[in-house]
């Protein structure tokens, strides 16, 4: 979680919650499950319904049967991008980046559109390999410039994970300059620095993010952790207790924290 993956994922999230709270939990549980498979059944070109079924498992994290209904329905429909991306987010969920590579892959091969572009360069670039560049600049060119930001940040991801942190740093500050509230840069750009030793810069950088979005757990982790370098541990555990009240299963914030006050 220190370093979320810019991740650009399309499934949409349409679900109506259970409100009868006088029956069993399983039984509503499985009530919910038949529900959504007879939807199905009923309606079976609906793209709509299959994706609320998948997401049903995906919520529950049963990854094994999200997997097994995408890859079922792939078998009837191996030409819809949309499932081929949803297989690859699925994938890399599960922690398993080369059959999400390779789902993302499959995705863009039919059809390379925009989104499913920006899942596959995303994912070249957090594996460093070198095709994220030429994914980003397909990116560019299919949407027209519209996508030029996520096209500068794929670029600016993959030169930061190969070390070449000065020239990640231009590519996001052209990000920020486009979009001021684009966090993912702010964030990026201060893991640079951070990786550099320039941990003041860093905090400068984040403390930038916060007057953005002032919830973004993800730059007050980055703050502790300078703090920490900084020998600042008094603030340090101020940040990584900020970012557990705005998200209370941030793992790396809660070890950080244990690390620097064990009786937390």
């Amino acid at each position: 979680m220190p370093q979320k993956i810019y991740f650009f994922l399309i499934i949409v999230l349409f679900f109506t919650a259970c409100h009868n709270d006088t029956e069993n939990n399983t039984t509503v549980v499985i009530n919910k499950e038949q529900q959504l498979k007879d939807s199905v059944t009923k309606y079976p070109d609906s793209m709509l319904l299959r994706e609320n079924l998948i997401e049903y498992y995906r919520e529950n994290k049963n990854y094994a049967q999200a997997l097994a209904t995408t890859n079922n329905y792939l078998k009837k429909d191996s030409l819809n991008p949309r499932l081929w991306d949803i297989q690859g987010t699925l994938y890399f969920e599960n922690k398993d980046t080369l059959h999400s590579i390779r789902s993302f892959e499959n995705a863009v091969a039919i059809l390379p559109n925009p989104p499913y572009l920006m899942s596959l360069g995303s994912l070249y670039a957090e594996t460093k390999d070198p095709r994220a560049l030429t994914v980003a600049d397909a990116l560019m060119l299919n949407s027209k410039g519209s996508s030029q930001k996520e096209s500068l940040f794929i670029k600016g991801l993959y030169n930061s994970l190969t070390g070449n942190s000065n020239k990640a740093i231009t590519y996001f500050d052209s990000c920020i300059n486009i979009d001021y509230t684009f966090t993912f840069a702010y964030r990026e750009k201060a893991i640079c620095f951070y990786n550099m030793g320039k941990y003041n810069d860093a905090l400068d950088v984040l403390s930038k993010a916060i007057l953005v979005v002032n919830t973004y757990e993800e730059a007050y982790y980055w703050m502790g952790r300078c703090h920490e370098k900084l020998g600042d541990k008094v603030d340090a555990i101020k940040d990584y207790q900020t970012a557990l009240q705005i998200d209370k299963d941030y793992i790396e914030a809660k070890e950080a924290l244990a690390k620097l006050s064990p009786a937390t």
